[in-house]
Formats: C-alpha cells, structure tokens, sequence
C-alpha cells in the first residue's frame, strides 16, 4: 500500500465518480494527488473529504481539461507547487446519448474534445516535465467502447477508440524517455452518469446478461488495475490497454 510513496498523481475529472475513486486509491497507496474538476465548489468539498480521510496529502486544481491555455497554465501552476507531477490519469468524460443521424456537431466535438483531446492536451503538458526528469506514469481511462460500440453513443466510441490509439501514439514517442503510458478500459460501472441506465430494467437486464460476471463494475474495481500502471511494478508495461469489464468483451 506504499507503492506511490513521494509520487505526486494529477487525476482529471475527480470530483466525483470513478475519478474520485482513482484519486482515493492513489491517496491510499502513498501519492499526493491532485483532484481536477470544472466547478470549484464540489472539487473542494472532494478535495475535503479525501484530506479529512488521510490526514492531509490531497490539493486541487480547477481547470478545462479541455482549453489548450488552461491546461498548461494549470501544469505549470501544480508543477511549481509539488515539484513535478509524476502519474498523470487522464480521466475526464463525458456521454452524450443520440443516434449519428441525430447527432449534432457541436455534441460531436463537445465529447471528442472532453473524452480524447483532453488527454491529448493534459498529457502533452504533464510528459514535458515527465520527459526532461526522465521518469513518468501515464494512465489513460479507455471503455469497453474502445473495443465495442453500440446505438446511440457513437462520438463516445469514437473518442474513447481514438484514446487507445493515443496511448500507442504517446508510447512511440515517450517510452524512451522512460515514461510508461498505458490504459484501463472500464466496463458498465455503476456510477452517478449511469444511473439512469442502472434504472432502466430492460438495459440492467441487458448488462447482467451480456457480462458473464452478471453484475456491474464498481468504481472500487477500477481502482487496482490504475495502481498497478502508476507503481513501478509496471515499468515495463507499456501501451496497452487492460478490460476490466467483468468479460463482457471476450464473449459473445
């Protein structure tokens, strides 16, 4: 439980959710961790929490993953503080629910933006540092619609397709330099953004059905795989992209 001892881990969109959980794993494993989040109030009462939790250890920085100015002004700002971010989680997503043929562009680009070019820009702001102290953890959190796809969220499979493919773009270009950059595609998990799908009794059916483990991730689940890719027990590891998804992706 000490593997991240001195490590400092940035994890997006961590106000809530499975960001919230990662962060809380992370804590828990001995980093100092940096919540992200768009709306202050909440990523201070998270960042609270977690503090209150483990006695200290937890900061926060409110920034647009999203916005190219923001996101470097902000590494720089967290940077100057800790030292240097060490594990990065790019975590931050979002979901959008319409069928391509209804599909505006500007829904398009909100969750292509918010779900890859976030991970794009944050990432590429936190390996300059990573690259020039020669030593860094890259964790980027995939889907099971990496893989898969189905009605209705089809920008989302984009995205998230489009994020293992960063993930080797990033090993090709920083894993000389000693920075390991890998994925956790999660499956269905129960979160607060499915909720409505949690509630829905013909999809939960559909879930407990198609994954041969016949329940929902939890967020808990997500959070080991996570600590293994930030640990130096992956060093060795890099760009791939791990399913945890109860098997819903290896049958059929």
């Amino acid at each position: 439980m000490s593997a991240l001892d001195g490590r400092v881990a940035l994890v997006t969109g961590s106000s809530r959710g499975i960001g919230a959980a990662i962060a809380r794993g992370l804590r828990q494993a001995g980093a100092t961790v940096v919540l992200n989040g768009l709306d202050p109030d909440r990523l201070e009462a998270a960042r609270s929490a977690l503090a209150d939790e483990f006695g200290g250890g937890v900061l926060a920085a409110a920034f647009d993953v999203t916005d190219e100015e923001s996101v470097d002004r902000a590494i720089a700002g967290i940077e100057a503080e800790t030292g240097g971010i060490d594990v990065l989680v790019n975590n931050a997503g979002v979901q959008h629910r319409v069928l391509l043929v209804d599909l505006a562009l500007a829904d398009w680009d909100r969750v292509v933006r918010t779900d890859l070019t976030s991970a794009f820009l944050v990432g590429r702001s936190v390996a300059r540092g990573m690259i020039a102290r020669g030593s860094g953890k890259i964790v980027n959190i995939c889907s099971v619609q990496t893989d898969l796809a189905r009605p209705t969220i089809g920008a989302y499979t984009a995205a998230k397709g489009g994020l293992r493919n960063l993930t080797r773009a990033m090993t090709a270009e920083w894993a000389a330099s000693n920075v390991q950059i890998n994925g956790v595609a999660p499956g269905y998990i129960h979160t607060e953004m499915t909720q409505a799908l949690v509630d829905d009794p013909r999809f939960n059916d559909w879930i407990l059905g198609r994954t041969p483990t016949h329940r929902w991730g939890r967020v808990e689940d997500i959070v080991g795989p996570v600590v293994f890719f930030a640990s130096p027990a992956s060093d060795f590891v890099n760009g791939q992209v791990l399913f945890v998804d109860g098997g819903m992706t290896v049958v059929v």
